[in-house]
């Protein structure tokens, strides 16, 4: 019976603490709020991706692509904790529900995450440097980059 109760404390100390270390480095992605718009939209076109925090450890977003006052792209994004992971969430009408990629890296200046059974991407990078950012969207052998600029 002791060693039911300490296996019983042991699991419930290591959920908090790997619980606690997920909360801690959601932190890391709060320079991600404001605004930033995209400085290589195609010719004719403005973009921009828009966060705010939404909760302790939720920051909600939405980027837009805009052909002179119509808009041509539109997606929901979000980053949250779940399951003591962190996810990069993307709502796109293309898609039947939101897609969830999956955190692999993350430090003070960017982040990785991934879904291998996603069609496009796959992958989804965010690198700052000062005032910009570069995303990039990659799988099967193709990349995009998105590089922004915060208002």
């Amino acid at each position: 019976m002791k060693y039911i109760v300490f296996l019983l404390i042991s699991f419930c100390g290591y959920s908090a603490i790997a619980q606690s270390v997920t909360e801690n480095d959601f932190s890391k992605l709060l320079w991600l709020e404001g605004q930033w718009k995209r400085t290589n939209a195609k010719p004719g076109r403005t973009a921009t991706e828009s966060w705010k925090k939404a909760g302790t450890n939720e920051l909600v977003g939405i980027g837009i692509s805009l052909k002179g006052r119509d808009t041509v792209f539109a997606e929901k994004l979000k980053i949250l904790v779940k399951d003591n992971s962190i996810y990069y969430v993307a709502d796109v009408t293309e898609n039947k529900a939101p897609v969830y990629f999956k955190f692999t890296e993350l430090t003070n200046d960017g982040f990785v995450c991934e879904n291998p059974d996603h069609d496009f991407p796959k992958k989804i990078s965010y690198k700052r440097e000062g005032k910009t950012v570069k995303a990039t969207t990659s799988g099967d052998g193709k990349s995009i980059d998105f590089l922004f600029v915060k208002n």
